[in-house]
């Protein structure tokens, strides 16, 4: 179904992606306290562990070069005697953790995130796995996961973590246009990304993934149709097709180009229409926000099942109460409460090589807060959720179901007294959808650009 102009027009707004409920710019930062925060990691540790384990994301920031699209939290450097110390310091981390759990820690989900995880050598990548693991218990379901640059991940890199349990992992490959690539500075051809693939299907890696962008500066829509074909010719059983965020109050990198580079808002939707016609057409399914999944895929069949899953690191198949980010400018969250590390490199391996906790600020989640969390979670990964307010009051969710009324009326939800229904059509603005009830940012609407644009 294709969204009418008079829509993308009316939604094209600063938005959140909500990978959590409050956004991070939203957080109590003033109230939060380190010591409280350890207690809200033992407790969900406490309450959850045994059944259901732990999630673990371990940021490692390194690159060799920027990719000026970027937005994520790197350290660029070609000196790679960085990684043995960053290690260490990770693995103190994980050590304080531990102390808090005062038990044995139950990993089910293990994400290695950059940065480029691949910048590290496959003997710095096993010892940082094997210090985590060491003195752990691996759930029976678990599932590790890394993020590759293909420009970089050499056979070693695959068979040394499938040998320590990986079986997934991404490839962040955005655009094989040379035009698109050499604005963007993300430099690699076909044949290096057909080559780790073929390499990690033969090793046993059951589960890879592809990240394109749509809405990069220069591209087209046949440059993008030229890398849809080309990725046919792999296909990856999971696809997450993004969209730009351009923030370049907050990466100064993506001052490379400038907003006469990028594609305006109707052509950025004509090319989103344009991968979601041929990921279809591939035997591709839509899930949640951004990813299409092949029904082989794990991804697919929690979605079928309605057991997907959203947290700081996009969409996964696996539920845990508790994820313990790892690293600079990790994020945590124990359901309850959040957390983030300090986001730069030096200060972070003092604070703990001091003993100390590397986190920076946080946000303790209150009734409300937790009540809104629920709700936009199942809007992001199953498109409907349902309330009774005799059983769990809630004002701030009454406030957002008012504000819900005219979205219904422009057909993208189906709204009733008990339920909300995400419609074909909402599916296209579902983090439209999810604003309408997110009460903090109504409280306080920003005075400044805060979030990329939702279309």
């Amino acid at each position: 179904m294709q969204a009418p102009q008079y829509l993308i027009d009316k939604y094209n707004v600063a938005a959140p992606r909500y990978t959590s409920y409050p956004t991070v710019p939203y957080w109590d930062k003033d109230v939060f306290d380190k010591k409280a925060w350890e207690q809200s990691v033992k407790f969900s540790f406490d309450e959850t562990n045994t059944a259901n384990g732990i999630s673990l994301y371990v940021h490692l920031p390194f690159c060799e070069s920027l990719c000026t699209y970027c937005g994520c939290n790197t350290r660029i450097t070609k000196n790679h005697t960085v990684e043995q110390p960053y290690i260490k310091a990770v693995l103190l981390e994980w050590a304080m953790y531990r102390k808090v759990f005062k038990a044995t820690p139950v990993i089910r989900e293990l994400h290695l995130g950059g940065g480029t995880p691949t910048f590290f050598s496959p003997e710095h990548l096993k010892a940082l796995v094997d210090g985590i693991l060491s003195g752990s218990e691996i759930h029976p379901e678990a599932e590790f996961s890394f993020e590759a640059h293909p420009g970089n991940t050499t056979e070693e890199h695959l068979k040394v973590l499938y040998q320590l349990g990986f079986r997934r992992l991404s490839l962040g490959i955005q655009d094989f246009d040379p035009h698109v690539q050499f604005i963007i500075n993300r430099i690699q051809s076909f044949e290096q990304v057909k080559t780790v693939t073929e390499q990690a299907r033969a090793i046993g890696y059951t589960s890879i993934n592809f990240d394109l962008i749509y809405g990069l500066p220069r591209q087209t829509i046949t440059g993008l149709h030229d890398t849809i074909t080309l990725v046919s010719q792999l296909m990856p059983d999971r696809i997450a097709f993004y969209s730009y965020a351009h923030v370049p109050w907050i990466k100064p990198g993506q001052r490379r180009f400038t907003e006469k580079d990028l594609p305006d808002a109707n052509n950025k939707r004509a090319l989103y229409e344009l991968g979601r016609l041929l990921f279809t057409n591939l035997g591709y399914h839509e899930i949640g926000m951004d990813h299409f999944a092949l029904p082989t895929d794990s991804l697919y069949n929690a979605g079928c099942e309605g057991k997907l899953h959203r947290n700081f690191m996009g969409y996964t198949h696996q539920y845990t109460q508790l994820m313990v980010g790892l690293g600079v400018s990790s994020i945590s969250d124990t359901w309850y409460a959040f957390a983030q590390n300090v986001k730069n490199v030096e200060e972070y391996t003092a604070l703990v090589n001091a003993g100390e906790l590397p986190v920076f600020k946080g946000h303790f989640l209150t009734p409300d807060d937790l009540i809104i969390r629920k709700h936009i979670l199942n809007i992001m990964c199953r498109g409907n959720t349902s309330w009774n307010h005799h059983l769990q009051p809630c004002i701030p969710l009454l406030e957002g179901l008012e504000r819900m009324e005219a979205i219904a009326d422009d057909g993208l939800v189906e709204l009733d007294s008990h339920s909300l229904t995400v419609t074909p059509l909402g599916k296209r603005f579902l983090r439209n959808v999810c604003m309408a009830l997110d009460a903090r940012l109504w409280a306080d609407k920003p005075a400044t650009q805060l979030f990329s644009m939702a279309v």
